[in-house]
């Protein structure tokens, strides 16, 4: 068939095979131009692998430190005549190219919420590495069933307090509008803390403990963010953020637990990216677009992989085995993003923007392009009117 992007809002319900595979090959590339990660990761599994920071610590672990990896997924096989999702022709495309370098890596696909998920990967781990150094955990998902209790929470990305207002734009039309929120309810909140909050990420470390496959001395991570002012009312002082200080929270207990036997953990917060999950926030893609803007003719803009590269270089083993935090204890890898002459420069073009002058005072061409280059498309080199397989198998998955 000949694939086409289709979109629905900020989701698109196709995928392109070959332009997700040279994407994955493309952040392979770059990991392996970089010198290795020198006293790296060697067992590492990455539960939310198939895309985002995920995928990209995946690839850095693998290619750049010569980790085996295991990967945790949702299934996304093309059924009918729907394609497959984009984080499984990710997850094919990693897979190959790890079988051609040598590397082992295994995919377990299912719902990282649940108990047999878990149980699954605890025993690839078991039978085929015995245990893992490093976990990562990178889930974004809107809905989580509680494995204990049963009951199903849903996110929100809404204000607490009072309602707010900004502006927000259509990426796909560049019209510029305000937008109102009307502010969360105090179970909206509990419901987004137990969606997106720290609980999966130790019942995850519990399990692999429990289950005996998690080496002494591992490391592991998750993931927030911080952001702007010009975002901080949806974003850090939202329901979202009431999310993060619990994940961030929960990284403090999981570093206390771990560190008896010399392990740790990190949540690290990253820099503003285009992501499906960044573009569901109002006010969040203009922001981005306005930022974007900037870092790139400052020549200090950062892909998922650039950061992740980083954050394994320059933070997690570092020559000196020091890993610099602020004073919450967390990893900042958001710290170009939030430079004061990037941020004054945000600010100014903000103020400024309207739908007439957009496309010259902020870089929403840029953001459109990778929000279809997260579904394959829009990638150089790929042949979009070509008549291709959309059926991929992923090696070794369970």
């Amino acid at each position: 068939m000949i694939i086409k992007p289709r979109t629905r809002g900020f989701i698109c319900t196709t995928a392109h095979p070959e332009g997700c595979a040279k994407q994955v090959q493309e952040q392979i590339d770059y990991v392996k131009s970089n010198p290795p990660i020198v006293g790296g990761p060697s067992k590492v599994l990455v539960i939310g692998s198939s895309a985002g920071y995920g995928l990209a610590a995946r690839i850095v672990a693998a290619f750049g430190a010569g980790a085996a990896t295991v990967g945790i997924y949702r299934q996304g096989e093309r059924s009918g005549g729907r394609t497959a999702s984009a984080g499984w022709y990710n997850s094919a495309a990693f897979e190959k190219a790890a079988q051609e370098a040598g590397l082992r890596s295994y995919s377990v696909t299912g719902d990282a919420f649940t108990a047999e998920t878990k149980q699954k990967a605890i025993e690839l781990i078991r039978k085929e590495l015995g245990q893992v150094d490093f976990v990562v955990y990178s889930v974004a998902s809107a809905r989580r069933t509680n494995p204990i209790t049963g009951e199903t929470s849903n996110s929100v990305l809404k204000p607490i307090g009072k309602p707010y207002t900004n502006k927000t734009v259509n990426f796909h039309d560049g019209v510029i509008s305000d937008i109102t929120l009307e502010p969360a309810t105090e179970d909206e909140v509990r419901q987004t803390v137990d969606v997106m909050g720290g609980d999966d990420w130790q019942l995850w470390i519990d399990a692999l403990r429990e289950g005996g496959v998690l080496a002494d001395n591992a490391t592991t991570i998750s993931y927030s963010y911080i952001g702007s002012t010009i975002t901080q009312a949806i974003y850090r002082d939202g329901s979202i953020g009431q999310a993060k200080d619990h994940l961030e929270a929960t990284a403090r207990k999981l570093n206390e637990e771990l560190g008896a036997t010399g392990g740790r953990a990190f949540v690290t917060v990253s820099k503003a990216l285009v992501t499906q999950s960044s573009s569901a926030i109002p006010v969040v893609p203009l922001y981005i677009s306005a930022l974007y803007k900037v870092m790139k003719e400052k020549g200090i803009h950062e892909g998922c992989i650039e950061q992740t590269y980083r954050l394994f270089s320059d933070r997690l083993y570092r020559a000196d085995g020091k890993v610099p935090v602020d004073s919450e204890s967390r990893i900042r890898i958001d710290d170009w993003e939030l430079r004061d002459d990037v941020q004054q420069e945000v600010a100014r073009i903000w103020d400024a923007l309207t739908s007439d002058n957009i496309y010259e005072l902020s870089d929403l061409e840029g953001y459109r392009r990778e929000f279809f280059q997260l579904f394959g498309f829009e990638t150089d080199g790929v042949d979009y009117e070509a008549d291709i397989d959309p059926s991929v198998d992923v090696p070794n998955v369970i």
